[in-house]
């Protein structure tokens, strides 16, 4: 199955396909942890996107479409794939959709989950990182035993720079006017399931698998 997570940033795209990989085995292919890595791998193109992401703005469509081009049609996704955070737009959207047609795939279900902007910002501007280990925190939801240390090291936490306040109030808004136009793109197709994000984990997961089971069984018919 191919399966699209659609979603402002901060709406728990990245937790839920997390959730999708692990129960059903579906390869999760994140274009944010694609572009983070470019952008601090030091090379010259990195440089170039990490001064984007950092400003809170959205790389060119050709560096993320050939990124996702070149991803999807190895080994490991054939036997399914959740993309998340892509396609951002109207344009992506019509390229992927062609791509996969020159393989005789298609996506199969598109999963919109819903979050209000104020919970948005509370969940980005509070996220806190080790940068050695990887290890997330957040100041209200999950915070560090010591305020801005590392729990098994004691190493500070940083702040990434495309998540304070501002810069996550101008996605949203990037979100919204480039975005949000593929929810009628995908209802026009009849494979659009949206739900509520708000919620734990767990209650908004139980969600998806439901609409994973109806799609097989829509498959199946």
């Amino acid at each position: 199955m191919h399966i699209i997570l659609l979603g402002p940033p901060g709406s728990g795209k990245g937790t839920q396909a997390k959730n999708i990989a692990s129960e059903y085995g579906f390869v999760q292919l994140s274009t944010g942890d694609m572009l983070r890595a470019a952008g601090n791998s030091g090379s010259k193109l990195g440089l170039q996107l990490k001064a984007v992401m950092d400003e809170g703005k959205l790389v060119s469509d050709e560096i993320v479409i050939g990124i996702v081009q070149e991803r999807i049609f190895q080994n490991d996704c054939a036997a399914g794939y959740m993309l998340d955070g892509f396609p951002r737009n109207l344009l992506q959207a019509k390229k992927l959709d062609t791509m996969l047609a020159g393989q005789n795939q298609q996506i199969d279900l598109v999963i919109r989950l819903c979050v209000n902007d104020e919970v948005v910002v509370r969940r980005i501007a509070g996220r806190r990182f080790h940068v050695a280990s990887g290890r997330s925190y957040h100041v209200e939801f999950n915070p560090p035993e010591n305020e801005g240390k590392d729990d098994l090291t004691g190493e500070a936490l940083i702040q990434r720079a495309d998540d304070n306040e501002d810069i996550v109030k101008s996605r949203l808004n990037i979100y919204r006017e480039q975005t949000e136009p593929l929810v009628k793109y995908y209802e026009e197709k009849s494979i659009l399931v949206t739900i509520e994000g708000m919620g734990t984990p767990n209650e908004i997961f139980a969600k998806i698998k439901v609409a994973l089971a109806q799609q097989d069984r829509k498959s199946v018919v």
